[in-house]
């Protein structure tokens, strides 16, 4: 058994290793370049487009789901346990400059978010009054029938992905801190968390967005208020831990750090191994929900995608980075929550860590409903809308979260890494090949 986990964990690294974050921070960059840096030039529209609709009521079909809801959703898979561990992990091993590294990658995978949550659209089906679609769709219906096998690499990928990654794995950390925090045996959190993941999936991407859209409103708001907290009690520690992420931005550990960090939350070898790239540019998850959204326009839906990386890396891992150093990474050889925890506990005392291991847990269960309708997606394309099939993947999905509250994870975790790894080339490599649709229709658009 220990055998086989090195050798996963091997290849793991392997597929998350130099060659793949080259492949994605240079489709990033790629993009904003011919995208006339969009993310700076549009700054209004599409800040007026995302945050400003956040206050607009928006109509929606019987059974559809408004522009909205489908960022709520996607938030939800892609703000979780990483805003808090991964960057914990992050600073551990690249020092204070790979939060600045951190933002220089957000920025550039703003654009390949934009890009593939643009063409989810662009390419979706529509069937019964319902849209689907994600990255095995437009690759498919975009780079044309003989490149499905990658659209079936993607799919395959995906469903083993979201059982580790999405249930197991997740269920594992709440379960955790609720035996930690509070006593409560595994198989109760595991029941619990079953129950709730079952409402979800049984209600389909309705019933998930009408969970997501009151949860990731209210644990991102409380993250953000508890980080703002600290800016308060110590403006001067927290004004100091900003200039130190500057300083220290051009120092060799910090940019070898950071680079690793932004990818996967985590530091290079630990991080790509244990986490998903914090806000899921490239990965091709958040396409999918994406693609089920009523939108005006790929354009306009895909904007949305610039306002997920912006408040997953931003403004919520940069709160996690802020607080630490705040506090002096105040306990030498701790990291991950534990280290988040000491650090909040540092200003808020005992109450520190309790509310980092709620938010951990908020994070965690988000992170389950989000990711039980991509898997959802995935076999349904992989059986052709098979409902047989669909219902038993999420009888399926169910009872991984209650075993992951059981069981350890180590092996899940390493083989949903692998999995989360080969998601991603299939995607890059359609969001590249397609890159001409998305340059041509943005720059038409914004008349660039």
């Amino acid at each position: 058994m220990r055998e086989t986990e090195r050798f996963i964990k091997a290849i793991s690294e392997v597929v998350w290793g130099a060659p793949m974050l080259i492949l994605v921070v240079g489709c990033g960059v790629y993009l904003t370049f011919r995208l006339g840096f969009f993310q700076i030039t549009q700054l209004r529209f599409w800040t007026r487009e995302t945050f400003g609709a956040l206050f607009r009521r928006e109509e929606r079909k019987k059974g559809g789901i408004t522009p909205c809801q489908a960022v709520s959703s996607a938030l939800a898979s892609s703000i979780g346990t990483g805003n808090i561990v991964g960057v914990a992990t992050a600073i551990a091993s690249g020092g204070a400059g790979a939060v600045f590294w951190m933002w220089i990658s957000a920025f550039f995978g703003m654009a390949v978010k934009y890009a593939e949550i643009f063409l989810a659209v662009k390419f979706r089906d529509e069937s019964g009054g319902k849209y689907r679609g994600g990255p095995m769709v437009y690759i498919e219906k975009g780079m044309g029938k003989g490149y499905k096998w990658l659209g079936i690499l993607f799919s395959v990928s995906g469903a083993v992905a979201c059982l580790g990654m999405g249930a197991m794995s997740q269920s594992n950390s709440i379960a955790e801190v609720a035996k930690l925090g509070a006593g409560v045996p595994g198989w109760m959190c595991g029941s619990v968390l079953a129950v709730i993941a079952a409402f979800a999936v049984c209600g389909g991407i309705t019933g998930v967005t009408k969970i997501t859209q009151v949860l990731v409103p209210f644990m991102a708001m409380m993250y953000i208020l508890g980080g703002l907290a600290v800016a308060v009690i110590a403006p001067a520690s927290a004004a100091s831990a900003v200039r130190q992420i500057f300083s220290s931005a051009l120092a060799p550990k910090a940019v070898y750090g950071s680079l690793a960090g932004e990818a996967v939350r985590r530091a290079v070898r630990v991080g790509v191994s244990r986490g998903v790239f914090s806000n899921e540019a490239g990965l091709g998850s958040a396409p999918i929900v994406h693609a089920a959204a009523e939108t005006k326009s790929p354009v306009y839906q895909g904007l949305w995608g610039v306002f997920e990386v912006f408040v997953d890396t931003v403004i919520v891992c940069s709160i996690t980075a802020i607080v630490i150093l705040s506090a002096g990474c105040p306990k030498k050889g701790v990291t991950g929550a534990e280290l988040v925890a000491v650090s909040f506990s540092k200003f808020f005392g005992a109450f520190g860590g309790v509310f980092v291991g709620v938010a951990t847990v908020l994070f965690a269960l988000s992170t389950i409903l989000g990711w039980s309708y991509y898997g959802e997606r995935c076999v349904a394309y992989l059986t052709n809308e098979n409902a047989l099939a669909c219902r038993a993947y999420k009888i399926l999905f169910v009872l991984a979260v209650m075993l992951g509250a059981l069981i350890c994870v180590e092996s899940v975790w390493a083989l949903a890494d692998l999995f989360n790894g080969v998601m991603m080339v299939p995607n890059l490599i359609a969001v590249i090949s397609l890159s001409g649709i998305v340059i041509r229709e943005t720059k038409k658009c914004f008349r660039l």
